[in-house]
């Protein structure tokens, strides 16, 4: 198999058939990332399921209190995993990476962040540097979709 590789690269002489070659190999690599992303996503719906009735079975009264957010993490997780595999779905349709999409993914990634942030454990800086991060993504999302907007 290795040899059959090495033969079709070195017929790769012309830059139409060396590109030919690229894509196929980032179509096969963004099927790939797409099956381990489907993976992930069941593995952190189990995962969620279990630290839910876990948590439900030990003491359903504390559950609001103790660990809530943990619990909002495992499912801001599960979106984020998801709009990853949407990203990687849409660049295997249209061979286009969208960068609204990245934005958005971006974007949920921070609120996360911020959602399960131990106040006591941060300081003024990291606060500072998530409000900068959202700010620039949010200014991003707008550029972005004034653009398509107008594009379409």
């Amino acid at each position: 198999m290795l040899k059959k590789i090495f033969r079709q690269i070195s017929k790769l002489g012309n830059d139409l058939q060396f590109l030919h070659f690229t894509e196929s190999v980032e179509v096969i690599i963004s099927k790939i990332l797409s099956l381990a992303m489907i993976v992930v996503i069941i593995v952190s719906v189990c995962d969620l399921l279990f630290f839910l009735a876990q948590e439900l079975l030990n003491d359903p009264q504390t559950l609001l209190r103790d660990s809530l957010f943990a619990i909002f993490g495992l499912f801001l997780n599960i979106l984020i995993a998801l709009e990853i595999l949407e990203n990687i779905t849409a660049y295997l349709k249209k061979h286009v990476i969208q960068v609204e999409l990245v934005i958005v993914t971006s974007l949920i990634a921070v609120s996360r962040k911020i959602i399960i942030l131990d106040l006591e454990k941060k300081t003024a800086t990291d606060l500072i540097g998530l409000a900068t991060a959202i700010f620039a993504l949010s200014i991003s999302y707008l550029i972005v979709r004034y653009t398509n907007r107008d594009n379409n």
